[in-house]
């Protein structure tokens, strides 16, 4: 029994040298790679940071101007709506102005017309019937009068054409 407890003691002690090397090693590795880590660490402060707070800046300024761009465009739009508007009031008014006008002269020329109308009846009435009247009494006095010398020098008949007796 002996001889089982110092084996199982030397494999013990075989195990925790193994662990010891083994956590050696572990440490040497990390500390190798802490150091690598810290150099690309401080070369990213280096040659990043700086980068990024320029990025950063640039950002800032571009979000400055594109509110004041935003804004500009703002009032540029509220401008134009409001000249936009006022273009479209007078134009109104302008089509409406003209649209009255356009009804007056429609009268006016209506109205004129039917006086003219008027005045062309009335002349029929009391100048044109009249003188085909006096025309025609004259035309039947010149026949009648040209008939009746016309006996006295022959005595000869004269007739007259259809279409002549009418008139």
């Amino acid at each position: 029994m002996n001889n089982l407890l110092i084996a199982f003691i030397a494999v013990t002690a075989a195990a925790v040298l193994l662990q010891a090397g083994l956590l050696a090693g572990m440490y040497f590795a990390v500390r190798k790679t802490s150091a690598r880590v810290e150099l690309l660490a401080e070369e990213v402060k280096t040659k990043v940071l700086p980068t990024a707070e320029l990025a950063q800046t640039m950002i800032s300024d571009l979000r400055r101007k594109i509110d004041t761009l935003m804004d500009n465009a703002s009032v540029s739009s509220s401008t134009i709506r409001a000249q936009v508007e006022r273009v479209d009031a007078t134009l109104t008014d302008i089509v409406d102005r003209t649209r009255l006008q356009v009804i007056r002269a429609d009268e006016f020329v209506t109205s004129t017309m039917d006086k003219l109308e008027e005045t062309r009846e009335a002349v029929q009435r009391t100048v044109v019937s009249p003188v085909r009247h006096v025309s025609g009494l004259l035309h039947g006095l010149t026949v009648g009068v040209e008939a009746f010398f016309s006996r006295r020098r022959g005595r000869t008949s004269v007739t007259v054409p259809q279409d002549e007796m009418f008139i």
